[in-house]
Order: C-alpha cells, then sequence, then structure tokens
C-alpha cells in the first residue's frame, strides 16, 4: 500500500525520524509531529529527499493533553483522514527510584501513558468513522521487565503497554481498526544521550545494539499487515530476557544490577541533569546515536 496518510508523533528523532524516511519512500503522505520545530526542519528535508509523498509538520507537545486533538484535526483539515498514526515519543530518565526528581519521573510516565490515552481518544473515533485505520505504540523490552536506575521509564513502558493492550480489547468490535505495540530492546539512537540521568555514570545503550531502521522496518511491515493482539519484538535478546524476569525471579534480580552496571554503564562521571525531559535538544536530535559500525551491521 502507498498513498498513506501516516501521522507520526515523535517524528525528529530516532525511531520516529527513521519510521518517517521508510514511509516517505513508499511515497506515503506524512504528518510530522515533535517538540522541536528545528529538528523537524531537518526531518522534513529528509523524507522530502526519501519519497514524493506531501510532508507536513507540527512543532507540538503530546505530553500537553490538548495536542493529541489538535494534532488531528490539522491532519483531518489537510489530507481528509488518518490512515496510520505511530506514537514514538517517549523521554528517559536514569537514577534510582529515590533519586529522581519527582517532576523527571512524572514527565517520563506521562509522555509515553497519557500521551498514548490522549492520542488514541482524538484518533480511534476517527479510524472508526473511517472503519480502517492503524495506531501503533512504540513501547520497549523494559515494558515487560524491570531494571534498576530505569524504574521511571519502566514504569512509563509498563503504563503504556496496559493502555494499549487494553484498546486492542476495546477495538476488537471494529475489525478494520487495529492497534500494534512494537517492542524494541537496544537500539541506536539518541535517546541514551538525551536522557534524564541521575545514575551518577555516563550511560549507554547496552549490547546488542540494533539499528533504528530495524525497528522501522517492523513498524511498516504492521502498517502494511496489522498484527492484533500482538507485540512485535525487535532484538533476539527481548525473549531470553523476559522468561528470565518471568521464570527465574530471584536468579534474575540477583544478576540484573551487575549486568546493567556493566553493559549500559561507563565509568565516566554524570553530573545530575534532566536532559531533553522537558525541553528538546534539537541539536542532539537525528536517526543515529554512538554506535554507526554496530548500526551499519544490523541494517
Amino acid at each position: 500500500m502507498t498513498g498513506r496518510v501516516v501521522v507520526i508523533i515523535g517524528a525528529s528523532s530516532g525511531i520516529g525520524l527513521a519510521a518517517a524516511i521508510a514511509f516517505a519512500a513508499r511515497d506515503d503522505d506524512l504528518v510530522l509531529v515533535s517538540r522541536s520545530g528545528d529538528a523537524l526542519e531537518a526531518a522534513e528535508t529528509a523524507c522530502r529527499s526519501a519519497g514524493p509523498g506531501d510532508v507536513d509538520t507540527i512543532v507540538d507537545d503530546i505530553g500537553d493533553p490538548a495536542a493529541a486533538a489538535r494534532i488531528v484535526a490539522r491532519t483531518l483539515d489537510r489530507h481528509g483522514r488518518v490512515d496510520v498514526v505511530v506514537h514514538s515519543a517517549t523521554v528517559m530518565g536514569y537514577g534510582t527510584v529515590e533519586a529522581m526528581p519527582a517532576d523527571v519521573f512524572t514527565t517520563v510516565v506521562d509522555t509515553a501513558v497519557h500521551g498514548t490515552v490522549h492520542l488514541s481518544q482524538a484518533v480511534l473515533p476517527v479510524m472508526r468513522r473511517q472503519h480502517a485505520g492503524t495506531f501503533i505504540g512504540i513501547n520497549s523490552l523494559l515494558g515487560s521487565v524491570t531494571v534498576p536506575h530505569m524504574g521511571a521509564y519502566a514504569a512509563s513502558k509498563w503504563g503504556q503497554r496496559a493502555v494499549l493492550r487494553t484498546l486492542q480489547q476495546e477495538t476488537r468490535d471494529e475489525p478494520g481498526v487495529h492497534v500494534c505495540i512494537v517492542s524494541p530492546g537496544s537500539i541506536n539512537t539518541p535517546i541514551y544521550y538525551q536522557a534524564a540521568n541521575y545514575s551518577g555514570q555516563v550511560v549507554r545503550p547496552p549490547w546488542p545494539v540494533l539499528s533504528p531502521e530495524r525497528a522501522a522496518a517492523a513498524i511498516v511491515r504492521l502498517a502494511d499487515r496489522p498484527r492484533r493482539h500482538v507485540s512485535v519484538p525487535v532484538g533476539p535478546g527481548n525473549p531470553v530476557v523476559i522468561a528470565g524476569f518471568r521464570l527465574l525471579p530471584l536468579i534474575y534480580d540477583k544478576l540484573v544490577g551487575p549486568l546493567f552496571r556493566l553493559a549500559a554503564q561507563t565509568r565516566q562521571h554524570s553530573e545530575p541533569t534532566t536532559g531533553n525531559v522537558h525541553q528538546p535538544l534539537p541539536e542532539q536530535e537525528r536517526v543515529h546515536g554512538h554506535w554507526p559500525n554496530q548500526d551499519r551491521r544490523n541494517r
């Protein structure tokens, strides 16, 4: 299928930007949404280079309860329909639950959970009227497990997964409307360097680090052939980690802390920072993170 109207929330960086470029290459019309106008300009340029479809941009923050309605209204005004929505906007925070400032913790959770709620409330009635449409939520491996120093992000993704799974159940009465979940593991995007950090150490994505294009390909496949009631994993380690968390909790809890320090933290000290949780960092927004060689191997 080509010529669809695809709305991507969080389209200026990482998985969202990779997905936007992939949809553009299929001649779809795009509505790119991000908090950062400067980064959206670069995303628009990349998408126009990838394909001939229309590319609109909307500077808005899905964390604002009224943003979703504005985004959907503008899309309908311009295109008359909404075929695919991808909610990839997310912010991340490192640090123990005790150390994380309450406003940072709340914003991390709000972006994923309430952002999904507001977006679904705005767009699913439109898809019901159309009797067709696909809502794709970008969740995470951490929507199924917990890891020390990532409590805020895990809470955001567990909550988002609960919302998405409920939406899958509640849209069973409309066969043409699909709610899909994509759950990446470690992906080579800038999110690790943009994250709030109260852990005291510089962080990195744990191995194996896959390319954003790998996640984007899964998103496009779901838009082509939606799979209901399923969470599509992106990353070979996901099933193993989830199985350990569920079936061997005592062993998992004993190992997860040391493994996190080994795989996800460096020896470099980090001062406390809110990162991009409250404000975007447009100069850091791009498709890929700091692992270009690993990225090329996993395309």
